[in-house]
């Protein structure tokens, strides 16, 4: 009992200084050739998992068949055929789910230009395989170009900015005065259904609504309105051909499910989908989201320092690596040089972490533990202070600012 007396201390809490290092120094530190696009070699990873979602698809098809047939019935008892049957869609779910994920993820690296050093074949691939998978290629390449370039500040990024003390309305007492539990009292329940939430509808959300996007944009911020504050111009025809896109996929489907029936459609292509949304926002939030990640305010802020402001995370181990094209393992150098290949990252990141030192953030916490964690752990940063960490549940940090840039408060 005694232990959970012991009085929170900020003075006692690990101290954390802002890389001091320009950009090209650590891209120095990197060989040349870690840079260098191979557009043949893009190619083949996308033929890979074309040919592997098109294997799992030609595999599912013979799920409902099998299990109706009735020496198999006879065998496992109808009661046992169907359970085993449905074993077999949960398996077919979660590899197409990752297939198709990783086929988002070369979507992605086209939108980096990351993918070829020819742009025609970038846009071209990425338009059509986003698309596919319900994105709006050319609007969200847009956003998240200005999420990449203004990462962890306050003021500018696009996604993942943290709320602060006065957006939840909690006032500046001496942390004793506060009654926590009656600010952040969820239940468990509660919290797993928000999380729950979060997973399956925050990307759609984002896309439509901007929710956990700029505050200060106009309320119906979204990436459908070419006239949208997030686009310029110039970027309008672009937003239409996205929007294009979109509605060639609502075609697409409205067709596929009159002619196989929507149980059909759901089945093969709806439930992976919605895991591609599952994952791609569990990868995005967990690499943005830690209580021992910095956001910056102000003259604080800098790329590099926005760049090492994410965590490389070994995500679902061997199938992150081989489905997911390592996006989550090897994220951190992704934010310094977006347009370095994704197959060169586990590489270029022995070099960034010999550079960068103790700069460079790993997790190996497992991830589904991760996600639980710093969703309780992550709700709040300070109103005032150029360098800033998330607050907990009871308003206590892990990590704190060096001495010069901390704001002495009341009550820390």
């Amino acid at each position: 009992m005694g232990n959970s007396h012991h009085k929170y201390s900020e003075d006692e809490l690990p101290e954390f200084t802002p890389m001091i290092w320009p950009l090209k120094e650590i891209r120095a530190a990197i060989p040349p050739e870690m840079f260098v696009r191979n557009t043949t070699k893009g190619i083949m990873f996308l033929c890979r998992d074309l040919l592997l979602a098109a294997t799992a698809w030609s595999i599912a098809l013979r799920i409902d068949p099998f299990f109706g047939h009735a020496v198999v019935k006879s065998v496992l008892t109808p009661f046992g055929a169907e359970c085993v049957r449905y074993c077999a869609w949960a398996i077919y779910w979660w590899f197409q789910g990752l297939i198709f994920t990783g086929l988002w993820v070369i979507g992605h690296e086209c939108g980096h230009g990351a993918f070829s050093d020819h742009k025609i074949v970038n846009d071209f691939l990425g338009f059509i395989i986003h698309s596919w998978l319900w994105t709006p290629y050319f609007s969200w390449k847009i956003s998240h170009h200005r999420h990449h370039s203004n990462h962890a500040s306050m003021e500018r990024d696009e996604v993942y900015v943290p709320q602060t003390r006065e957006d939840l309305g909690i006032p500046e007492k001496a942390n004793h005065e506060i009654d926590w539990d009656e600010l952040f009292g969820d239940t468990p329940i509660y919290t797993l259904y928000a999380l729950i939430r979060q997973q399956l509808l925050a990307f759609p959300a984002y896309l439509l609504y901007n929710v956990s996007g700029q505050k200060n944009y106009p309320k119906w911020t979204n990436h459908f309105d070419p006239n949208s504050i997030l686009f310029t111009k110039e970027q309008r025809a672009a937003v239409v051909l996205s929007n294009i896109g979109i509605a060639a996929m609502v075609w697409t489907v409205s067709y596929a499910t009159s002619l196989f029936g929507a149980a059909q459609v759901i089945k093969f292509y709806g439930i992976p989908w919605l895991c591609v949304t599952h994952w791609f926002i569990m990868i995005t939030y967990l690499h943005h989201t830690d209580p021992v990640l910095p956001h910056y305010r102000g003259k604080e802020w800098n790329f590099q320092r926005g760049a090492a402001a994410t965590v490389d995370r070994d995500f679902l181990g061997w199938q992150g690596r081989f489905f997911l094209h390592d996006v989550a393992h090897f994220h951190v150098i992704h934010h310094f040089f977006p347009k370095m290949p994704f197959y060169h990252g586990p590489e270029a990141t022995k070099y960034l972490k010999a550079f960068i030192g103790d700069q460079y953030v790993y997790s190996d916490t497992p991830v589904f533990k991760a996600l639980w964690k710093n969703y309780n752990e992550c709700q709040f940063v300070e109103n005032e202070g150029n360098v800033l960490f998330y607050r907990n549940k009871k308003g206590e940090a892990i990590r704190r600012p060096a001495d010069q840039y901390r704001v002495k408060r009341e009550g820390t």
